[in-house]
């Protein structure tokens, strides 16, 4: 991301500066990984679709605190934690078209009521089964 847009979003308070922790960003990616293991041996059916898309969309929100973390960054909303993913270079580069979406779904079922279908639960499933492999390499990577 450019430096003249971070540091329009520190103006704003969407970042805040943080120093680089490794240890931090480390857990967090363990934690996005664990969550979506445990996640992942739940079946995905109606019943299951809200717990499912919350629980992965959690999970794929860490992987944008550790990329900002690496950054010297702290985001302030989900919607930045999401922008910065949508910025890695990776092979379903397209998927990550799919973040704003993922997070509208996400706010509908916490804030409105609203109840995340099997194919939207199936879709971000998918997301993550494609993408966070290589996500986490970069990260990792990075932070070596």
């Amino acid at each position: 991301m450019k430096a003249e847009i971070i540091e329009q979003m520190v103006e704003a308070d969407l970042l805040r500066p943080r120093p680089l922790d490794r240890e931090k960003i480390k857990s967090m990616i363990e934690s996005s990984q664990g969550n979506a293991k445990v996640v992942k041996m739940l079946p995905v059916t109606e019943e299951t679709a809200t717990v499912v898309f919350r629980e992965i969309y959690e999970s794929v929100r860490q992987l944008g605190d550790a990329q900002w973390l690496l950054l010297g960054y702290e985001p302030r909303n989900h919607e930045v934690s999401m922008d910065i993913l949508q910025e890695m270079d990776i092979k379903e580069k397209l998927l990550l078209n799919q973040l704003p979406r993922f997070k509208k779904i996400r706010n509908d079922a916490n804030y409105r009521g609203f109840k995340v279908t099997l194919s939207q639960a199936q879709q971000i499933m998918e997301f993550w089964n494609k993408c966070s492999a290589e996500i986490i390499k970069i990260i990792v990577t990075k932070l070596k």
